[in-house]
């Protein structure tokens, strides 16, 4: 009985906040904590995994579960497989990360595209990267219930080591910006945290299909901030917040892939600031937990910029730090917020990574 090991990283989103699913472009980057699965193929058609608590569920009868959520995820990953047509036998796995959950560093993209990773290795199949990603993808939104875009998974394949990932998600091209030496992102959890299966994800999700509507477009991508003005109080308040942040946020996300291009870290920064507020008052996908998070390490010597990361009502927040102040700036930062708050968070500088290695044996 051949035991196998599928590994896959968890993701900061730098900017591009819920651009994903309107068609729009990202920055983002796979980092050094993730979730492993060991496993091995078994008789029959039942699916054992086993993290903290324990599941069994038959092939045959797939469902979403409402007591282990935590096993929709990769159970959504084997439905999708099944779907597509793959022969796919019993197997079990033993799930361990060290990526927190619910910090906004896609703990769930990562168990999805390991458990694709491992049902590769345990069949022998070969599948395109790409197509692996949008599979992870299908399996969070049909399964799971979040109606979220690429980003998270397609990082989480595609990350590589000192980069950012440049994901153009109508074209579907997938870029490299390298990051700029002599700079780290430093992650803060807030302790609330995010579930987006109940939080407001998908309710924005759905202001943004409005907003599309109402401008006469296909979605929001196609936004100029021409057309937006031009709509005028003609568009519901609401909905031109909800299309003022995505538009801003593409804006955003190009020019932070120029100014990379020359190194220029300071105004990534910037627009990462520019990128919180625009959270903050036009898509309230922010929360009092993050505000203050940013504002603390705003206010840190050798801070460039801070910004929540991930889907928002919870998590956490990425800040783009001088690497030879980072240290001092995760331990001021964790004690201020601490004193603050009276929460102590998870504070701690990430490594850009490499992505998930989507390997096979030949059949």
């Amino acid at each position: 009985m051949r035991t196998e090991i599928s590994y896959a990283p968890g993701r900061v989103e730098v900017l591009g906040n819920h651009t994903d699913y309107n068609q729009g472009v990202v920055l983002a980057a796979a980092i050094d904590r993730g979730l492993t699965m060991t496993g091995h193929a078994r008789r029959g058609d039942v699916v054992v995994l086993t993290s903290r608590t324990h599941v069994e569920v038959r092939l045959s009868e797939l469902r979403r579960l409402t007591d282990e959520r935590w096993a929709n995820y990769p159970l959504g990953v084997v439905q999708q497989f099944v779907r597509a047509g793959y022969a796919v036998r019993g197997f079990e796995a033993e799930i361990t990360s060290d990526l927190p959950a619910g910090a906004g560093l896609s703990s769930s993209a990562a168990f999805e595209v390991a458990t694709a990773g491992l049902l590769m290795k345990l069949h022998g199949w070969r599948i395109d990267p790409l197509e692996v990603a949008k599979l992870c993808r299908r399996a969070e939104n049909e399964f799971v219930g979040v109606a979220s875009g690429l980003l998270d998974q397609a990082t989480s394949v595609f990350g590589r080591a000192d980069h950012l990932v440049h994901l153009d998600c109508q074209s579907e091209q997938i870029r490299m910006i390298l990051f700029p030496a002599g700079y780290a992102l430093v992650i803060a959890d807030s302790g609330v945290k995010h579930n987006l299966v109940q939080s407001q994800y998908n309710t924005r999700r759905e202001e943004c299909a409005a907003a599309a509507r109402a401008l006469g477009v296909a979605n929001l991508r196609e936004v100029t901030p021409e057309l937006l003005r031009a709509a005028g109080e003609s568009l519901d308040p609401v909905l031109s917040r909800r299309a003022a942040h995505v538009v801003g946020e593409n804006d955003r996300v190009w020019r932070a892939v120029e100014a990379l291009q020359v190194g220029n870290a300071a105004a990534l920064g910037q627009l990462m600031n520019a990128s919180h507020e625009s959270s903050r008052t036009n898509f309230q996908n922010s929360t009092p937990e993050l505000d203050r998070l940013v504002e603390i390490a705003r206010g840190l010597p050798g801070v460039l910029g801070s910004r929540l990361t991930g889907g928002g009502f919870g998590g956490g927040t990425v800040t783009l730090a001088d690497a030879a102040r980072a240290e001092e700036i995760v331990e001021h930062l964790r004690a201020e917020y601490t004193r603050q708050s009276g929460h102590s968070p998870a504070v701690f500088t990430c490594r850009m990574a490499d992505g998930a290695a989507i390997s096979w044996r030949e059949p």
